[in-house]
Parts: C-alpha cells; structure tokens; sequence
C-alpha cells in the first residue's frame, strides 16, 4: 500500500531563523517544523542535557509521598510497590523498588496477572497486600481505582500513595498522595511524564529529601536513568522537555550500564558494543520485556531489571528472548487466520475490520491489531472469544478516527470500553458481535472519508540521495531521540532509478539497492520487502528515506533508510481494456505451457515485459485484482500458486463493470 506524501510548507523566515541559531538551513527546518522558534529553545532541544530537571516538589502531594515514605523507613515498616505488566509499569516497579532499597527499606513488589485480574488494582490482590504490608506505592496505575482505595484505607488496613499518569477521571482515590501532573490542581510543569517518570520524580524527591540539600535541577538524583528511559520510550509519550533528557542521558548510560539485567537485555538484543538509539529501545529492549505480560508473567520482566547478579540476569534474559520469538509466533497465526477471514471482503469497500478468534491470546491481539492496520490502514479490532462467550478486544485507529468517541457510539453493544483515540480496549458478549461490527463499520464510514484511507508519510524535503553529506547527517543526529512529538526526519525523492537491488538478511528478506549517481552511489536498505527488487532495477520510483552513516571496518558512508518506496506517477498506468487482454492471454499461455501461474506479482510482471512491453508491479497488481474480482483468476494457497478456472462462454470476454477495482476507476 503506497503512501501518500504530507510535505511541509516552505518557511519565508527559515535564512534569518538559521543564522540566528547557527545552524545549517536544513536542522533549522526540522527544528521550525517541530515547533521550536527561538535560539534558547533550539539549544535546549539539541543539548537536552542542559535542560534542568523540574522540582520534584513542585507536584502536588510530592511532600505528603516523600513525609509518609520517610515516616516508613523510619519506623522499619513493609512496603509494596504495585505496577502494571507493560513495559512503562515493569521499569517503574524496578526504578522503585531499587532505590527503596538504596534507601534501606523493606520492600516488594505486586504486578496483577494480565489474564486473570487485569489492569489497575483490585481488592483481592489489595486484601492479600495489606496482611504483609503497612504501605503500598502504586506505579503507572491506581489513579482511576477510587472505590478500591476508599475500601481498603478506609478500613485502616493499608496506608496507599498513587503515582501515575493516565487521565484521572472526576474523582480522585482517597490516599495518602496522589501523584498525577494531570490532576487539575497540580502546577508541575511537564505534563508528558510516563509512569515510570513520575515514579523518577518520586525517586529525586526521596533522595533530595533525604540529602537535606536545597534542590538543584542539574545535580539531581539520576540512579538507573537507564530504565527511566526505556519505560519512557516504551509507553509511546512526548520525547520533549524531561523526557528528551530522560531519554538522551539514559541511552548513553546503557551502552555502558552497570545495571546487569540492562546488559543482559542490551546482548540477548543483540545490541552490545552498540550506539543505542531509541529505536532500539522501542523495537528490541521494550518487545523482550513485554513478551513476558503477554505470554507469562511480567513478574519476570523485573525480576531481570532489579537483578545483581549477571548469570542471573543472563538466565532470565534468555527466557524473555524465547517469550518474545514464541509471542511473535502467536502473532503471525493470529494475523495469518485473520488475513484468511477478510479475504471474502473487499477491502476497497470495507469501512473498517472487526474480526475474532476463539481463544486467541489476550496479550498479543493488540499487536496483531496494528499489524493489520499498517496491511489495510482501516481502523481495527481484534478479539479473543473466551469460554465463557466474552470477547475481549484491543483497538488500532487510523489518523480522522477517534477510537474512544467510536467505541461511545457503539456502547449499547459493549459489556467495557475504556482508552485513547489512536488505541483502546473492549470487552462484549459473543451474540453482539454482528450488530457491532456493523455499527462500528457505519460509524467508521460517516466519519472518514475516501482520503482518510489513504495511508500518509511526513516528508520534511524533497532531497536527492547525492546531495547528502556526511556533516549534514551528523548535524542532523543531534535531533536524536526521535519518538513522538519528535519525529524521525524523512527526505523525499522522485522519479529516481535504483540499480544492483537484491535480497539481503539470513531469511532473505530484506532490500538492498543504490541509489544516487554513478559517480556518487549510496546504499539504501529496506527492511522486509526483498519482494520489490525486480520493480526497483526495472521501474521509476518515488522513495522516502531517512538519512544515515553506516560505519563497518572503520569506514564511514551514507546510506539511506527506505520508509516507503513507490511506483513514480508515469508508472502508475491502470490497466485498461486493450492491456487486460494481453496480460490475461501472457497468463493463459504461462498456464498452458508450464501447468502453473507463480504466486508472484513481481516475477509475472518481469515476464510480461519481456514477452510484450513494460508494465510497472502497479499495473500489473490492478490486472490480478480485476481477474479476482471477476473470477476468471483464483488462488491456490496451498500451492501457492494462481490458476484460470475454465472459461463459461465465448473465451475473452470480460464484462470488466463487475469489478469493483474498474468501476472505481472509471468513477475517478
């Protein structure tokens, strides 16, 4: 599915904003497009360092926390910090409870099952807490629990403080503290903290406290920043004020890290002697930790962050690497089962896609939820069906969908919705499922329309391959972490020619090829689409890439880092009726003389244009959908292989207005 391009508009005041930071006219684009207007705010984006962390105390009911903690370690009381299963929840229980017990405290830690009790507190797990324990530090969750936390201190039998960061709601739970930057009367200045940074806040206040030093935003408490920033990173939150520095000093720490289940995790990744990057962070540190909420246990997850042992560490390093291969297994059938669902749709005209599966496994569907979404770019929802008749679902939305003001829109349907509008979860009685997902989908079709479903890339400029210089793109490396509020830049590309294209990577999988001139060639990777590599040496493409430096053997060279390759405009021929009738005969005569038709759109079009003319992938994947959709071309997945079923009537007639794919494009 190609993307279309979002370019930025041009800025009149870019030579005078450049000078005035003294930076190269290109960083001072991206830093405009990111809304940064002024030489401090630029150094402090590109020096995130120099940044002074905020008062810890400056957030509402930081000194009640810190007075009651204290009151704890003084009196030798237990204490139980009680987190989430994702990775925000198990860094912050880490972080927690390791500084707790720098502290000298009694403490443990509680992560509630994701199968059997869910997310946030619950009475059963509080009553069990309260025989042991005298203080119970929630992280990354509790702000919504207000009838659990009146139950249970209210009764005496448990003092609670609250540390989170989602959005309370009208009520606030009675505790001890409540630490939110969200609560409407807390004046704390950064509002985009994860869980695991307000637990960090907690963390200073503590040792601020206990230094009895008047505070200093830049000699701060910084202890194991190194889980700060992979739950930062985790949890999908603005990398822009604290959390840029969060980030930027914790990932430097990492390639060095004293922590050993942070050096278990960084080798087991495959990461050691690396620069880190928040990449790494998101898509191979966070993935292992969390395979362990999904599949197991998330005990396990801290169990390896608050490990001191390194042979230890290594052990349960190893476990999560194989929890994290066996998830991506339970994703694939997942995914795969919901593919062979849909393929009696057609996708063109379906709104949005609800599909389940008996007993699919909770803790991965949302997962496959996005891997369908970034397939089809329709908003999506997966459910798992359990014994009892309950579906359970995660929710992935499409830029122009709320998918909270959906899921209120169809609530009649639901048993429990609750989340954001980008992501969400609900649960459901299997017998609605019908009349939902048909509410769902005309709800989906009243609010997005036909350009809503096309699938976007920001694109900063249009720059060809051969005009990067090294000094640009380490200039541009300082922009780094990227994550939200902070995109990775994006360069575009047209009407370029790519040339040596093949198959790389153990499982053959990935694109290499050169862009640029002969006389100034850069390598360009594309991860999982060696399929493209006949259209790359044959056809005129538009490309979208991320600027980078590949060093091996200790040479340096550009490289670029394709996000999006496309047929160029003049490549982008609809095949109309004269055309389907040769490709159709190139397919009858290919199944005549060797007995099959390759499940390959690739390799039918490198036929094609030797045996007539050129076509482009583009082309030819509008003919097969149109074969389809008549039913003159089928599919035999279990041979991999398309066939022509044999002809009723007078050969060669096609009454092409029975496809959808033509009618639509006669309508445009």
């Amino acid at each position: 599915m190609y993307k279309k391009w979002k370019l930025y508009e041009p800025v009149p005041e870019l030579a005078a904003f450049a000078q005035e930071i003294g930076r190269d006219t290109t960083v001072a684009a991206l830093l405009w497009h990111r809304g940064i207007r002024t030489r401090d705010a630029a150094e402090l984006f590109l020096h995130p360092e120099r940044l002074p962390f905020a008062d810890p105390f400056a957030m509402r009911d930081m000194d009640k926390a810190v007075a009651r903690i204290q009151k704890a370690l003084a009196q030798g009381e237990h204490i139980t910090v009680y987190g989430d299963y994702d990775v925000d929840g198990m860094t912050a229980t880490s972080l927690l409870t390791r500084t707790l017990r720098k502290f000298g405290a009694k403490v443990d830690f509680y992560i509630p099952d994701r199968m059997t009790e869910g997310y946030g507190l619950n009475r059963r797990a509080l009553e069990e807490i309260a025989e042991q324990s005298d203080l119970l530090v929630t992280v990354d969750c509790g702000i919504a629990s207000v009838a659990d936390v009146a139950a249970i201190q209210g009764a005496g039998k448990l003092d609670i403080i609250i540390t989170d960061h989602h959005l309370p709601g009208s009520e606030l739970p009675p505790a001890c503290a409540v630490l939110n930057p969200h609560r409407a009367d807390c004046p704390y200045p950064d509002k985009d903290l994860a869980g695991v940074g307000v637990a960090f806040k907690l963390c200073q206040a503590l040792a601020a406290a206990r230094s009895g030093k008047l505070w200093d935003g830049q000699s701060a408490f910084t202890d194991d920043l190194e889980l700060v920033a992979l739950g930062t990173v985790a949890d999908i939150v603005p990398l822009r004020g604290e959390n840029r520095r969060i980030v930027k000093q914790g990932m430097a720490r990492m390639e060095a890290t004293a922590l050993p289940g942070v050096a278990a995790l960084v080798e087991v990744a495959g990461l050691k002697d690396k620069k880190i990057t928040a990449g790494h962070l998101g898509f191979l540190l966070a993935p292992r930790l969390n395979a362990a909420g999904r599949i197991e246990s998330a005990r396990t997850g801290v169990a390896l962050l608050t490990a001191e042992d390194r042979a230890q560490a290594d052990k349960l390093a190893l476990e999560l690497d194989a929890l994290n291969t066996e998830r991506r297994e339970i994703e694939s059938t997942i995914c795969q089962t919901a593919e062979q669902e849909l393929e009696s749709l057609d996708m063109a005209e379906t709104k949005a896609i609800v599909v389940a599966g008996k007993g699919w496994n909770p803790g991965v569907i949302g997962i496959a939820a996005s891997r369908l979404v970034d397939k089809f770019y329709k908003p999506t929802i997966v459910l798992s069906v359990q014994e009892d008749g309950i579906c359970r679902g995660s929710c992935r939305s499409i830029e122009g969908l709320n998918m909270y003001e959906a899921l209120s829109a169809c609530k009649e349907h639901l048993l429990q919705f609750g989340g954001h509008a980008m992501a969400a979860g609900l649960s459901l009685r299997e017998e609605e499922l019908p009349a939902f997902r048909a509410a769902f989908a005309a709800y989906a079709g009243a609010h997005l329309s036909e350009e809503d479903y096309e699938p976007k890339v920001s694109v900063e400029f249009e720059m060809m391959p051969e005009e990067l210089t090294l000094d640009l793109v380490e200039e541009l490396s300082l922009l780094e972490p990227y994550g939200m509020g902070n995109p990775k830049p994006y360069f575009g590309c047209r009407n370029v020619r790519g040339r040596e294209a093949m198959a790389i990577g153990r499982e053959q999988n990935h694109l290499r090829f050169k862009l640029g001139t002969e006389d100034a060639p850069v390598t360009s990777l594309m991860w999982n689409r060696a399929d493209l590599a006949a259209a790359v040496n044959r056809e005129t493409l538009d490309v979208v890439y991320a600027p980078a430096i590949n060093e091996w053997n200790g040479r340096r060279s550009l490289q670029c880092m394709v996000e999006d390759l496309s047929p160029a405009q003049s490549e982008r021929v609809f095949p109309e009726k004269e055309l389907l009738r040769d490709i159709y005969r190139y397919l009858y005569a290919m199944q005549r003389g060797q007995g099959l038709i390759p499940f390959d759109t690739a390799a039918l079009t490198a036929g094609f244009c030797q045996s007539f003319h050129h076509i482009s992938q583009y082309t030819m994947g509008a003919a097969l959908r149109i074969f389809q959709e008549l039913g003159i071309l089928r599919e035999n997945l279990n041979e991999n292989r398309y066939y022509l079923p044999p002809v009723q009537g007078k050969q060669g007639k096609m009454e092409l207005d029975a496809s959808p794919t033509y009618r639509r494009h006669k309508v445009i």
